[in-house]
């Protein structure tokens, strides 16, 4: 199967799971005002200086995903978020921002966090998204399921749950998420490129601004 064939069934997966209602908030009977209009300038409230990074790249193009590790949509778009990792990885630095809006994907963004500590950010990324059947949509905790993973990779067990319980990683993932607000994002996964808020339905939604930002 051709790259692009890949991606572009990575997106249909996506798109159908919108149209299913996966990626809306939950209602939480009250009226959600308006949501701001997303910036076209990348800034603090799109790329903080402790946002974790998959990939840093040569150029100063930057692609942005806020993700849910428990979004249905994610997991259909990681595999191609993979493929364009590895196509555009080494010139495009990677961004994760957190928008978690399901029941374990809090702790499964403080797992992420807490493997960031230790240079394993990435390691813990692929973790959840390989293991998602695993754990996602549980009515209980994951925790100690998130704490084999970090197992498996050889983080510092003691290290990695004094920053996964500190306080200070729960703020940074609000931070996140009040961020993904002030953008005007509402569900995930999200994607900018250099600031620009992408629309995806096809392969070359994702690449063409990639590629136009490489080139400018």
């Amino acid at each position: 199967m051709s790259r692009s064939t890949k991606l572009t069934i990575g997106l249909i997966a996506a798109a159908a799971l919108v149209l299913a209602g996966f990626l809306l908030i939950p209602d939480r009977g009250q009226d959600t005002p308006a949501a701001p209009e997303a910036s076209d300038s990348a800034g603090p409230q799109l790329v903080r200086e402790d946002s974790p990074r998959l990939s840093e790249g040569s150029s100063e193009v930057v692609f942005v995903e806020y993700l849910d590790f428990e979004c249905e949509a994610c997991l259909s778009l990681y595999p191609t978020v993979e493929e364009l990792r590895a196509e555009y990885g080494d010139r495009v630095t990677f961004v994760v921002r957190y928008l978690p809006l399901h029941g374990n994907s809090v702790e499964a963004a403080q797992a992420a966090e807490a493997a960031k500590d230790q240079g394993e950010f990435e390691a813990m990324y692929k973790a959840l998204f390989d293991n998602a059947t695993e754990w996602g949509h549980q009515e209980t905790s994951q925790r100690e399921l998130f704490f084999s993973y970090a197992e498996e990779i050889g983080l510092d067990m003691e290290r990695f749950e004094e920053v996964y319980d500190d306080p200070a990683t729960a703020k940074r993932i609000e931070q996140s998420a009040a961020d993904a607000q002030a953008l005007g994002v509402t569900g995930t996964p999200t994607f900018f490129v250099d600031g620009k808020r992408l629309e995806p339905t096809r392969v070359e939604d994702l690449t063409d601004p990639l590629d136009a930002a490489l080139e400018g």
